[in-house]
């Protein structure tokens, strides 16, 4: 019987060398969780229970609503509301150097609260912003780092599918974790915008400016009832939904896609072409979405029968140290864990131990709710197997490699980090709109 760290380092060895020859990342783990079935399960008999557990995994309530959420954002941007939304950001930022990545940002953070779902996010705003970009001469760090930054916020900015996961696998209360996030999401938003400024005053090439004709006052106010506050509505109520008891995550994401198709059929943007085209999309996205929980779902399965999974946690929560060091120690093997496996399977693995943990040390768990959400967030882009990096590859010029891929998303990994420490020192941040609710 292996040791839990030469199964981890025999499982992660056979994913970074099929990586390496080139193999997709779905099929990379599936290929890794069949020969490591085969070894640690009993040869063909672990395989075809391995398989079947995969299976299940897609079965399960939790990822009911990517599909309704995806679809919700499909025709977002299919029946033209988002380029509406796009455009009218666009043309309130005036003549601001880098104009399009804080587009992204801003466009983006409006989008992640409609959609839920970060690889959906990054999928659209992949393929509908950075060819645009790349048109007017942005460098690729400008063009694929906002997208990366601000498809994560879709984890943390309500409605999130995921939180409401969490919230629900902790026994602690779901419109208190939802809330919860709205403020930090709002302030790490900000931190990518300044991450732009920075940026842009560094190195004015990355973003070359571009002409753009001067609006009256009155028409950035038609701009912003017409084509910014009816797509923002749409999240508004979808979260006083929740929130309010009326409808489960599910039930929202259907109501949601049903007030997108309203705002649609009122813009006349509600074509037959539009609605298979949103079909068509949502169905690529979540088959993609789904090959890839199916292949980390697998892989976690197999993690925690080889006793990998459950050794690298009883190893990293084994020291006595201060709270906050605990909290840093769990934090890191949100993001070692974060680096080969999907998000739901992490928190199955980590919840039971982590949250008891956390109540132990007198953490608040709503605040420690986010903290570990965050973590989740950040573990989408970190490389080199984070789940965003691969959608982005996926909708990314071509060319595009991965090592550029890896240091766009770097600076946005540490806007999170700056985040997570802000909230560490200044809990209130992530406190004071559940204390209202209560």
């Amino acid at each position: 019987m292996m040791e839990w760290y030469q199964a981890l380092g025999l499982l992660l060895g056979i994913i970074i060398v099929l990586l390496a020859l080139g193999m997709p990342v779905a099929v990379a783990f599936i290929a890794a969780n069949i020969v490591g079935a085969w070894i640690f399960m009993g040869g063909e008999r672990g395989v075809t229970q391995l398989l079947n557990n995969g299976f299940g995994a897609l079965s399960r309530y939790s990822l009911v609503p990517i599909p309704l959420f995806l679809l919700m954002g499909e025709l977002f941007f299919r029946t033209g509301l988002g380029m509406r939304m796009f455009n009218a950001i666009d043309a309130l930022m005036g003549r601001v150097p880098g104009r399009l990545s804080y587009v992204t940002v801003l466009g983006g953070t409006g989008f992640s609260t409609l959609s839920g779902s970060s690889m959906g996010s990054t999928a659209l705003l992949g393929s509908l912003m950075v060819p645009e970009m790349q048109r007017r001469g942005y460098k690729k760090h400008m063009s694929i780092g906002p997208i990366l930054g601000t498809g994560g916020l879709a984890i943390i900015i309500p409605p999130s599918a995921l939180a409401v996961l969490l919230a629900t696998l902790a026994q602690i209360n779901i419109g208190a974790l939802l809330v919860a996030g709205l403020i930090p999401g709002l302030i790490l938003a900000a931190f990518y915008m300044c991450t732009i400024w920075l940026r842009t005053k560094l190195d004015p090439s990355a973003a070359p400016a571009y002409d753009m004709e001067p609006i009256p006052g009155r028409q950035k106010l038609l701009l912003i009832l017409r084509d910014i506050l009816p797509m923002i509505s749409v999240m508004v109520i979808i979260v006083a939904m929740m929130l309010a008891g009326f409808a489960t995550p599910s039930e929202a994401a259907a109501f949601g896609a049903l007030g997108v198709l309203i705002l649609g059929a009122i813009f006349r943007g509600l074509t037959w072409k539009a609605i298979r085209q949103s079909l068509e999309g949502t169905l690529r996205i979540t088959l993609m979405a789904f090959l890839i929980v199916f292949g980390s779902a697998t892989f976690s399965q197999l993690l925690a029968f080889s006793g990998a999974s459950s050794g690298l946690i009883n190893w990293a929560t084994s020291y006595e140290l201060a709270p906050i060091m605990m909290l840093l120690a769990m934090f890191a093997v949100l993001l070692l864990l974060g680096t080969f496996m999907e998000q739901i399977s992490i928190m199955l693995l980590t919840v039971p131990i982590f949250f008891p943990l956390a109540q132990s040390l007198g953490f608040d768990l709503i605040w420690f709710g986010l903290i570990i959400l965050l973590a989740l967030e950040i573990s989408f882009t970190t490389p080199p197997f984070g789940l965003l990096l691969f959608v982005m590859k996926g909708v990314a010029p071509p060319g595009t490699r991965m090592t550029e891929i890896y240091a766009a998303a770097i600076p946005y990994i540490l806007c999170s980090m700056l985040l997570v420490a802000l909230l560490i020192a200044f809990p209130s941040l992530a406190l004071w709109l559940p204390s209202m609710l209560r």
